[in-house]
């Protein structure tokens, strides 16, 4: 099974000084700062998602890219914009349109042709049939006599995902296209996209892509895999676009899924309360030690005269410094979870939350000094701390690395071989945790 990343414009800045907390001034954010793919010597996924969406922008949500940027692609193309020969091992490129940042239109806002025209002038080594995507799930509408309607505009985005997936594959040819097409299915139910699947092999697809699923509970998916299963030929490969549940994939596996994509281990990163530092057995809280002028929640309230500015730097020098001296072996895990929670007090002192408990277990178990890793490598305790950017990413970069170890060890994916010496990236993150 292979996993691709989704593009974000997810970068890191390798002059970025931790223990100062500053970046170079002589440092080009376009050339200097590394993706993913540059900073590991291992394979950490199989290729990358890009979608038109967020290259080109769409209503309120605006691109990830700069114009320029957007036009490095479309000029240069995908292999060269994303420095792919820098990778440990060759990665694949697959195009999507980002059904989501239209998923409140009528009616997609591309064309077939400008889709078409945006996957070739990227050079993309797949490409996805333009889709409506259906966010409504009612099961039980499968079922003769339950009562379940399904609203005419569900039923017509389907029916017309499923004549956008035509004319793609029929342009596709007559233009010779290099890319491998997938064609997208669409449902509100377990054989609704069952019935997708098989018009779409009808048509000629054997990769077909298995969109609107990303709010779907793992039991409801898992009902989809198994209705399409009647019908999907045997060459035929699903791919599952934006799932998350990585932690079923072995299931999913058995059940014809080939490839997916997901976002999850980066962005749980910063984004979940609790597991946000992947390990080979469980999933760790970072430590939290907010920017004071990076919280904004306490910068209301210092501007309000209601905490001191003062104090809130005195607790977060107090944090940092302890956990440097825990690292060093001067600090015992609970002095340093003392000091910790004297912070959350003051810089969240509403919150139900107690983090204690949580923080105890990353620091006795301490997970970042047995990954070998890069980013564990060249961080070292500062890959285990919420805050800010720069760490946040790399945390999220480091969960992908351990997904794809995951996925290894499930027999899920074949490692490839390493570059040679001359072939491999220059890891510019060995020297940036100072002291």
């Amino acid at each position: 099974m292979k996993f691709f990343l989704p593009d974000s414009q997810d970068l890191v800045d390798p002059t970025f000084d931790f223990e100062r907390e500053r970046r170079s001034v002589a440092r080009q954010r376009q050339t200097d700062d590394l993706y993913a793919h540059e900073i590991f010597s291992m394979p950490a996924f199989d290729g990358l998602l890009v979608s038109k969406g967020i290259v080109d922008g769409f209503g309120a949500l605006g691109s990830r890219y700069t114009a320029a940027q957007r036009h490095r692609l479309l000029r240069r193309g995908a292999p060269e914009f994303f420095r792919l020969e820098r990778a440990p091992h060759p990665l694949k490129i697959m195009g999507d349109c980002g059904a989501f940042t239209y998923v409140a239109e009528e009616v997609p806002p591309y064309s077939v042709d400008e889709v078409l025209e945006f996957y070739g002038n990227c050079r993309f080594d797949m490409g996805v049939s333009l889709d409506h995507v259906i966010l409504e799930f009612k099961p039980a509408a499968d079922t003769p006599g339950s009562g379940v309607e399904i609203a005419e505009p569900v039923r017509d985005r389907q029916k017309l995902t499923l004549e956008l997936a035509q004319e793609f594959l029929h342009k596709h040819k007559v233009g010779r296209y290099s890319f491998e097409p997938l064609g997208v299915a669409q449902g509100w139910s377990p054989k609704s996209y069952a019935a997708a699947v098989k018009a779409l092999q009808k048509m000629g697809y054997d990769y077909i892509a298995l969109g609107g699923m990303v709010p779907l509970k793992t039991p409801e998916l898992h009902m989809c895999l198994e209705e399409i299963q009647t019908v999907r030929k045997p060459g035929t490969r699903l791919h599952l676009l934006g799932v998350t549940r990585t932690e079923h994939l072995a299931e999913f596996s058995r059940l014809g899924v080939a490839s997916f994509d997901s976002t999850s281990p980066l962005r749980q990163a910063f984004k979940d309360d609790r597991d946000n530092y992947y390990s080979d057995d469980f999933k760790y809280t970072a430590i939290r030690i907010p920017q004071v002028e990076g919280n904004p929640g306490l910068q209301r309230k210092i501007s309000s005269g209601q905490v001191s500015q003062e104090q809130a730097r005195r607790l977060e020098r107090a944090c940092l410094e302890a956990m440097k001296l825990f690292e060093e072996g001067r600090r015992t895990v609970t002095q340093v979870v003392e000091v910790l929670m004297e912070y959350e007090r003051f810089y969240d002192p509403d919150t139900k939350k107690n983090h204690a408990p949580a923080y105890e277990k990353t620091l006795r178990e301490a997970p970042w000094r047995r990954c070998p890793c890069e980013v564990c490598q060249s961080l070292k305790y500062h890959v285990i701390l919420f805050r800010g950017a720069e760490r946040n990413r790399r945390r999220g970069f480091h969960n992908i690395w351990t997904l794809y170890r995951q996925l290894q060890r499930l027999g899920l994916d074949t490692p490839q071989e390493p570059f040679t010496e001359s072939r491999q990236p220059s890891h510019r993150l060995k020297a940036q945790a100072r002291g």
